[in-house]
């Protein structure tokens, strides 16, 4: 088959705005499930990976509609407030869902068990596993430490100050959501810096952090209204 192109009869002209930003969209989502009151999401990223996301939430208890603007509006239950879910968390391909998730869960008073695809069940999670043991939480892994994650809730968490060997957001926001259920402060220090879009985002839910990474146990998210930046590389 041939195409053959034509010049435009003159300039073009429009407005492109890119997907939104993914790992925004996550926490944008988890926030707003852990958050007492509504949250209102605009720019959300339409993609597998944060349907998964939002498929959880929604496990755990959250309740969304959608405006006439296409914003989400999201009632959430409160940090005490998620539901037992009645079945396995399919994360599918999200690794970031997996091991945030994995923080809240695991200060829980019910057990939950996350599973993913092939190439997820692949990866490793002991760098999350880890610490949440060193604050209390009771976590079974695959072999080699991969998924699936069979999480036995404990609300008696402690607070660690910990030195992640890696730099990693998806670590760092893992233990800093567990950590607003740990008795105490949770820090967390990095090699090198890692994205801080938790630490941006967490005060916009009324949640103050200290020494540039750290939380109180006991703080309380509150709903928020947020967009979620355009990014190029989801299009």
């Amino acid at each position: 088959m041939i195409l053959e192109a034509q010049p435009a009869g003159g300039p073009l002209t429009g407005e492109l705005v890119p997907p939104g930003d993914k790992s925004i969209s996550h926490r944008a989502l988890i926030f707003s499930c852990l958050a007492s009151g509504r949250s209102r999401i605009e720019g959300l990223l339409d993609s597998e990976d944060v349907k998964a996301t939002l498929a959880a939430c929604r496990q755990l208890g959250m309740t969304v509609l959608e405006d006439d603007g296409g914003r989400l509006l999201v009632e959430g239950v409160g940090e005490r407030g998620l539901s037992a879910p009645d079945s396995e968390l399919d994360m599918g391909n999200s690794g970031t869902a997996m091991r945030l998730l994995a923080g809240v869960l695991a200060a829980q008073p019910f057990d939950s068990e996350l599973v993913g695809d092939a190439s997820l069940s692949r990866r490793p999670m002991g760098r999350i596993v880890n610490p949440l043991t060193a604050m209390g939480a009771r976590i079974e892994t695959g072999a080699g430490g991969t998924p699936p994650l069979k999480i036995h809730g404990n609300p008696a968490l402690r607070g660690i100050d910990y030195a992640s060997p890696i730099a990693s957001a998806q670590v760092k926001s893992c233990l800093l959501l567990a950590g607003l259920y740990a008795s105490g402060s949770t820090t967390v220090t990095e090699p090198l810096k890692s994205r801080d879009h938790t630490e941006k985002m967490l005060p916009v839910f009324g949640v103050d952090l200290h020494g540039g990474c750290g939380v109180k146990g006991g703080s309380r998210l509150q709903g928020a209204s947020l967009s979620v930046p355009s990014d190029i590389s989801s299009a």
